[in-house]
């Protein structure tokens, strides 16, 4: 009998301990979250409405119309202006159909635009309109001390006057990317800047803005194929800028020439049409297929059959990197061109010229 009160009261007493080392841990719990229970407000850090502010009323809708047909839209916007007109910057291929070209702000007001000047390979356009139609004008900025994964953004119009002033954001995936674009003369390289903010066609010609609202880049092209996406290019502001007075007064932009006709050691059947034949370890380079007389490259003893392979340090490795490495330079600067014949590498200097065309 004695044993089984001691069993109960051991019981009682368990019973009664559990029950205050449960009220302790709670109290303990709940003192310890005391802090985090407390109502947090959410402040968005990040936003970039006054950076888009400062520079919306800048961009416009660029149409081109052929017979009252509409051909192309693309976007635009005004980077100066003066007491007669706005000035604005576009693609040069936006604006290539040669018909009217209209503008419309973001006021709803439509007028016909000037073609001041264009350059094919930088991809450029300058236009003018009355200057009561260029709301505003949009801040230069630089691509000097911008990083890869600062905020960028867009805006534009990608389906035309009906989503004009369409804001995209991102970062700045790239820096100094080469992509290489068919133009209606072959093949050409670009230097240009990589974003994942959204660019379609219609954003064509529009800015690439830093977090500050000031542009960096001239929306150019995307990158178009069934497994990539949200990747966007942009002509880098400086590359823009160095080109633009010069379109404004209508001058046409020299590029530095060679004078050859030339094609890729990766193209077999032209060679084999050409009737040239290459040393079976040469992998990369332009091939001579004729020269041009009194052009840099018959003067400087070049002939059917070389393979270009370099120009001063720079390495070519087909006709579009001729082309991107040549317009680097000026008419009249020199040059040192590497080739190989005879499966020798050899080296000439040459002037460079004004094109053909001029």
């Amino acid at each position: 009998m004695k044993s089984k009160i001691i069993w109960i009261v051991a019981i009682i007493l368990s019973f009664f301990v559990g029950i205050c080392a449960t009220i302790i841990v709670i109290k303990y719990i709940n003192s310890d979250q005391t802090i985090t229970n407390k109502n947090v407000t959410v402040t968005e850090q990040d936003s970039i409405s006054e950076a888009i502010e400062k520079v919306y009323d800048a961009v416009v809708v660029v149409e081109v119309y052929n017979n009252d047909r509409l051909v192309s839209t693309g976007t635009g916007f005004v980077y100066k202006k003066d007491d007669d007109y706005g000035y604005i910057i576009t693609n040069h291929h936006v604006i290539e159909s040669n018909g009217t070209i209209r503008i419309t702000n973001t006021g709803g007001n439509t007028v016909e635009a000037k073609l001041l000047g264009s350059d094919e390979y930088a991809d450029i356009a300058v236009l003018s309109i009355d200057k009561d139609a260029a709301l505003e004008e949009a801040e230069i900025g630089n691509t000097t001390d911008i990083e890869l994964g600062d905020t960028v953004f867009t805006i534009g119009s990608p389906l035309g006057v009906d989503y004009m002033g369409t804001v995209t954001k991102g970062i700045l995936s790239g820096k100094d990317r080469t992509v290489t674009v068919e133009l209606n003369n072959g093949s050409f390289v670009m230097e240009v800047l990589q974003t994942d903010a959204a660019i379609n066609p219609g954003n064509s010609g529009g800015p690439l803005l830093n977090i500050n609202g000031e542009v960096i880049g001239v929306n150019s092209m995307k990158l178009v194929e069934d497994q990539i996406e949200g990747m966007g290019f942009a002509i880098p502001i400086e590359m823009v800028m160095s080109s633009v007075e010069r379109l404004e007064k209508g001058e046409t932009i020299d590029r530095p020439v060679i004078g050859v006709e030339m094609l890729d050691v990766d193209n077999p059947y032209a060679l084999f049409y050409n009737q040239i034949t290459l040393d079976d370890n040469i992998e990369s380079g332009v091939v001579i297929v004729n020269t041009v007389d009194d052009y840099p490259a018959e003067k400087a003893g070049l002939k059917k059959g070389d393979v270009i392979v370099g120009i001063d340090d720079t390495e070519i490795s087909n006709s579009a990197y001729l082309r991107f490495t040549l317009y680097k330079y000026n008419v009249g600067d020199k040059v040192t061109v590497k080739y190989i014949r005879d499966g020798k590498l050899k080296e000439t200097t040459m002037t460079l010229d004004k094109s053909a065309e001029d």
